[in-house]
């Protein structure tokens, strides 16, 4: 049986981006699936003793913006440390996706664009017209997957999904849990892939 990589994210998230394709390189070395589940972090971080970027000390926030010049650099992926339209509301992008989702289109690509939108594109992806540009790029109807994602069907599934994340033990985001073993960080991938491969 392939095993199963139950991964929660917030489409607004560096971290996110940073990890989002070597997951799958992973997955695909490890004949494994992926189920992707956007979340919103302003859901998880109450619930489970997080803080807001804006919230954190200057000392975090310092740590964190050397963090987001190192691992650009080490992973080669574009990124601008302070992108115009952050912080972002990721609860839009978050419902689109679990949409898409819902629809049976596989959100790999989808996700990936709302990520490089974000951090490399400097588009505003709390946007409801972004949005449906960049999913109609993704061969998606950009417009219907809105009126879906913003009536209460979009809103329950995103409600359903944090309540998922919390209850499978996830405060942070990416999130990624391996058959029930939970990874925090895309900084710990290389502990899912050993995992995946029996080494661990």
């Amino acid at each position: 049986m392939p095993k199963r990589i139950t991964y929660y994210f917030s489409p607004v998230s560096p971290w996110t981006y940073l990890g989002h394709a070597r997951l799958g390189e992973i997955a695909a070395r490890h004949d494994a699936t992926i189920d992707y589940v956007p979340v919103t972090i302003s859901a998880v971080f109450p619930r489970t003793g997080g803080l807001p970027l804006v919230k954190r000390a200057p000392e975090r926030q310092a740590y964190r913006l050397a963090e987001l010049r190192r691992w650009p650099r080490l992973l080669d992926v574009p990124l601008n440390v302070e992108p115009k339209y952050f912080p972002a509301d990721d609860r839009p992008a978050a419902r689109l996706a679990l949409t898409a989702k819902a629809r049976g289109h596989d959100i790999a690509e989808l996700t990936l664009a709302l990520l490089r939108a974000c951090w490399a594109e400097e588009r505003n992806i709390a946007d409801l017209a972004t949005l449906g540009e960049i999913a109609d790029a993704c061969g998606l109807d950009g417009q219907a997957l809105l009126e879906e994602s913003e009536a209460e069907p979009g809103h329950q599934r995103l409600d359903e999904a944090c309540e998922q994340a919390i209850a499978a033990g996830c405060f942070g985001v990416p999130w990624y849990d391996v058959e029930g073993e939970p990874f925090w960080g895309q900084d710990r991938l290389d502990l899912v892939e050993k995992t995946l491969a029996g080494e661990l």
